[in-house]
């Protein structure tokens, strides 16, 4: 009698959004909801970039028609401002003697 075993890979709902993300995908937080199972976008999102992905939130435009798109997430590289930016806080915080 031989035993096989099953490996069974279990990949979070905020995997699956970064992963896509990163595939290029720009997405609306209706098809994030609908695609991933995730109730609240804008927390996954909030939660994602806190973990050092920058991603945005590009405003919809109008389209030539007047109608206006939606607004959707996508993943970029933070500008070196932005990095900068954190370098300060993080070397405020030690100076306070602040730790994470």
């Amino acid at each position: 009698m031989t035993s096989t075993t099953k490996t069974v890979t279990f990949t979070s709902k905020k995997s699956k959004l970064i992963t896509a993300l990163k595939a290029g995908e720009a997405l609306t937080a209706s098809q994030i909801t609908s695609r991933f199972g995730i109730a609240n976008p804008r927390a996954a999102v909030s939660d994602l970039r806190m973990d050092g992905f920058a991603i945005y939130f590009n405003n919809g435009t109008k389209d030539a028609r007047g109608r206006v798109r939606a607004s959707r997430y996508r993943l970029g590289n933070a500008s070196r401002a932005v990095i900068a930016a954190g370098y300060q806080a993080l070397a405020a915080q030690k100076s306070l003697g602040v730790s994470n």
